[in-house]
Order: C-alpha cells, then structure tokens, then sequence
C-alpha cells in the first residue's frame, strides 16, 4: 500500500496543558483508516503475509525508521528512538496474519478480495494500531519528546500453533525489552473503551489428534473383531467426563472434538478410527500436567476395547496471564487518554493466544480493544466470516500504545 511520508507535525496533534503528547492528527487518522481497509481487502494467512509484510515496512521506512523482517521471511521488528543498550524497551505487539474463512459481509466496500480469506479476528486493526503508534512516537522522537526507545514487534501465524511468537522470539523480538504490550479486538466492548484484568485473560489450547487400530471385520461377527465404532465413541464421551474427573475443576480444563471418521460400510466393522479436538485449560499448572493426563485416559478406554492408539499431542499456547504493574501501566494510558470511565473489568476467556509465549519471558498484559459500534445489535462475533469493527477503535489503541509508552519511559 503506498502512503506518503507526513511532516511530524502533521502526525500528532499538540496537547494543550500538562496533557501527553501524542494524539492523532486527522491527516494520520484517515491514513490509518485507509491502511487497515487495504490490509482487510488483501487477507493472508500464517506465514504467507508477504505483502502485509511489505506494506508495513514500507510506510515504517518512509517514516524513517529501520524494520527488520524476521528470520522466517514474514512478520518484522522495528525500534523507534535509538536504544542505548541499558535500559529496557517497551515492546507493542501486533499479529497480522488472517483466517481460512469466507468474508461474509454484503455491504463493506472494503470486504475481502481474497477467496475464503479474511481477517475475521481483527489482526488487521492489531498491525494498524501498532504501525499508527509507531509513526506517532516517531514523530515525538524526532521532536525530543520520547523518553526511550520502543520496539514495535509485528509477528506472523499467530493463528497455526505454537503461533508465530515464537518465531519472533527466535529472531530476537525480545532482546532489550523488559516489558511488552498488546491489545486484542472485543467485539462486546463499546468502541471507545477497553477491558483489562489482572492475571489470566485467555486459557491455554493445545490440538488433539486421535488415531485408533485394530483388525475390523463383519458386523456379524464383532465379538471376533476390535469394534472401533464403539472404541471411538467410548474415547469420544469417556475420555472427556474421565479428565473432568483428574483434575482440579477450577483449572477449567477441557477437552472439546471437531471431528470424529471412521467406517465405510454398514456391514464392516473398520479398521481404523481418527478422533482429533481442542484441550483448553484457564490455569497453567494444569496445563503443563495435561499431556500425560490425556494419554492416559485415552490409553485407558481405548485399551478396554482393544484399540491399538497412536495419540498426537500438539502443544499450542499457554494462558496469557497479564501482570499486575503492566495493567497498571495500560490502565494509566487509558485514564490519561480516556478517562477512567473507559476502563472495563474483563473475563477470561477460553480463547488461546501466542501472546502468551513472550510473557514467559517478560512482564506484560494484553488488553481488550472495544470495536462494538455503540448501540450495535447485531452480536458479532470473532471467527466468523461477518465480523468488522467500529474504526474508531484504532484511534484509541494508537493513543493507548502512545500513552503507555511515554509513561513507561517517564517511570
């Protein structure tokens, strides 16, 4: 997407007072806008966001800057002022890949041109919030008015397990930073407000892949084979109510199929069965003991079957677990930006993020970004083909990133 390089004062707008600097301009905000709607009609998915890739590289070098594109050919990492190797930097994380799905909605002139491609998770709003604060803090930086450098952090695959963070991590996204932020689109909170909450905001979510053997043979006669029908469906309902019941109910642990094949005739008993699911889990401990607990309790009703098992666990993510000094931090920007009125308290949910990944390294928290139109009816939800946002919510994750990275380096 091509974009002309502004003036900094055309980026920010001047805070009357004793105000932060570092509210949007209009010029920057319609630019912004434009992005995210290029970005939405151009959707591409894990490890395939080339021209994403390039858009943002392309607007963050015209802003002077030096990004650099990670090791794996997608996703990039750019410092705005100049680190002085000491103190630690504030990271602003964004993800930028889309979904394997159809964009369904009928009237939006920006709706995907990409078939059974969108951003149907809001990334898109993410990599705009990141590349506006971005070129704000530029600006304040060309003006002397930021306090310590910032990496901005645009990451590929948050959506293909493990996630594309920790690819990032690998190309050293993290080195220098003592503290990293991020927000994720809400479509239940009001546009013009975010929810924020100490400790987990997400669960854990890993991916189970099923596979059951035995000898098949003539539904007259099953006593004589390994009934993998049956197998199948014990596996499916027991392994579930069995896990319930070796492990804390508090961890919020479960176990949820998407799919179940097996068969090809009504007279065959089949030889082989695949079952494969979701594992999620709110606490990490629990998380951490889920692997052996579900090869065991697959092993344990396949095997009063006779079931052959072949069980491929695949680690995802941990829960984000937000720490209590960075809340603060996103609360401070918001109330300076926002007004506390703003601020909303927030669940977890049983959603996984990567996020996570780079909270087993540094303190951090992501925050909820309200894109509910106010007064919106309709119930969007993430994930699916419909969803779109109320854009003034760019405007306040730009102005959140801005006020907590001025605050952190102030600190």
């Amino acid at each position: 997407m091509k974009s002309r390089a502004s003036r900094p004062e055309d980026l920010v707008d001047q805070p009357g007072g004793g105000g932060l600097p570092g509210r949007l301009g209009d010029e920057l905000r319609a630019e912004l806008i434009a992005f995210r709607r290029d970005l939405h009609m151009h959707p591409e998915l894990g490890n395939q966001e080339f021209r994403t890739t390039a858009a943002i590289k392309d607007r963050l070098e015209k802003a002077g800057l030096k990004p650099r594109v990670l090791d794996v050919g997608t996703g990039l990492v750019c410092d705005v002022g100049e680190w002085d190797g000491v103190t630690p930097m504030l990271a602003l994380r964004a993800d930028i890949d889309a979904l394997p799905i159809p964009d369904t909605k009928v009237d939006a002139p920006y709706r995907s041109t990409v078939p059974d491609r969108a951003h149907a998770c809001g990334h898109d709003v993410h990599t705009t919030t990141v590349l506006g604060a971005g070129l704000v803090l530029a600006a304040l930086d060309r003006q002397g008015l930021l306090p310590n450098a910032v990496r901005l952090v645009f990451q590929p695959a948050e959506e293909v397990l493990p996630g594309g963070a920790v690819d990032a991590i690998a190309s050293g996204a993290l080195e220098g930073v003592g503290r990293i932020i991020a927000v994720h689109c809400d479509p239940k909170v009001d546009a013009g407000k975010i929810g924020l909450r100490i400790g987990p905001i997400t669960s854990a979510c890993d991916r189970l892949e099923i596979s059951l053997d035995g000898p098949g043979g003539h539904t007259a006669r099953p006593h004589l084979t390994t009934d993998l029908v049956t197998a199948a469906a014990r596996v499916a309902v027991d392994v579930p109510a069995l896990l319930s019941r070796r492990v804390d109910a508090r961890s919020g642990l479960v176990l949820t199929w998407g799919r179940l094949h097996t068969g090809h005739a009504p007279n065959v008993v089949p030889q082989h069965a695949e079952l494969s699911g979701t594992v999620r889990c709110l606490d990490l401990d629990a998380w951490r003991d889920a692997p052996d607990m579900v090869h065991a309790a697959v092993d344990e009703v396949a095997g009063m079957h006779r079931a052959k098992t072949v069980i491929n666990y695949v680690r995802g993510v941990p829960p984000v677990v937000n720490d209590a000094e960075s809340i603060g931090l996103l609360d401070a920007a918001m109330t300076e930006r926002r007004g506390s009125y703003a601020i909303e308290d927030t669940e977890q949910s049983l959603g996984g993020e990567d996020f996570s990944w780079y909270l087993e390294r540094v303190p951090g928290a992501m925050a909820r970004l309200g894109v509910r139109p106010p007064g919106d009816t309709r119930g969007l939800d993430l994930h699916r083909g419909n969803f779109d946002v109320d854009e003034e919510a760019i405007t306040v994750g730009v102005e959140l990133f801005t006020a907590a990275a001025l605050l952190a380096g102030r600190s």
